[in-house]
């Protein structure tokens, strides 16, 4: 008994160091990095041609996948049975993540057919909520409910306050820490904190995709001058990042939980339950 309660206090204060770690680096970025304004060229993507009267057609068309797989996966959340969801907390999270990537699919597609300062919050906002979101699934199921439903609270507020604080004061900061940082701690919290459920690699490959996709979004001129002409970086991101929310719904669904009992949970072992 002694030895659980030393534990529990160990653990606790492991996770008040990783957030407070945190913490500190974020106020750190902020007190030591510059003013990122917006380039005067970040509306004037490779790929701007019109077809059938739509502006940058390209870049339109392929925000719409976002909108079949963020409605497909609401309903699947909300109905339950299908996904392997089994904590209240996450049904939260992951529905509004899922509700996060619906609305990206509006957001960004009224965003490229005029791609200005006025538009640009519609498409960030649900991008940012859908993060918020699906950090804090994690955190709910790596590190605890409780902690996980605080941080979906508090990330949701700053994710407000950011893309307030953008369009006010023309800083790009708070947005670009808040898409770098769940892609960091993803993975690193990936193998500091045992997983709840089997399949756990799929954070990863998620993770990947998304870096993946922010590359094609910065070479978007080369690719497109690579590829003859034909499809720009900034529409194969909008492809890339459709993938992640699919690689989390096929996790999923495959996914079970994982259980301790005796021994096993002394060394940190799990065994899948039946």
């Amino acid at each position: 008994m002694v030895w659980m309660v030393t534990q529990q206090f160990a653990i606790k204060g492991k996770r008040r160091r990783i957030w407070g770690g945190a913490f500190l680096c974020w106020v750190l970025l902020m007190l030591v990095t510059p003013k990122i304004s917006h380039s005067p060229n970040h509306h004037h993507y490779a790929d701007m041609r019109n077809f059938l009267g739509v502006p940058n057609t390209l870049n339109v068309i392929t925000s719409f996948p976002f909108l079949v797989v963020g409605v497909l996966g609401f309903v699947l959340c909300v109905q339950g049975g299908f996904f392997n969801i089994s904590l209240p907390g996450e049904v939260w999270g992951w529905a509004l993540f899922y509700a996060g990537i619906a609305g990206l699919a509006f957001g960004s597609a009224y965003y490229h057919l005029k791609p200005d300062d006025s538009r640009v919050t519609w498409d960030t906002l649900p991008m940012m909520i859908a993060f918020s979101s699906l950090f804090s699934s994690f955190i709910v199921e790596r590190v605890g409910e409780r902690i996980g439903l605080s941080c979906l609270f508090a990330l949701l507020v700053i994710a407000v306050l950011s893309t307030a604080y953008e369009r006010t004061c023309n800083d790009i900061r708070l947005y670009m820490m808040f898409q770098l940082i769940p892609c960091i701690a993803i993975p690193g919290m990936t193998f500091v904190f045992p997983p709840k459920y089997t399949h756990s690699r799929y954070w990863l490959w998620a993770a990947g995709a998304y870096l993946l996709s922010k590359f094609e979004a910065f070479a978007d001129m080369k690719i497109y001058h690579a590829n003859q002409y034909t499809i720009s970086g900034h529409s194969l991101e909008h492809i890339c990042l459709v993938i992640v929310p699919v690689l989390l719904s096929i996790m999923l669904v495959h996914r079970n939980r994982k259980c301790q009992s005796g021994l096993d949970d002394r060394i940190g072992t799990f065994k899948q339950c039946s």
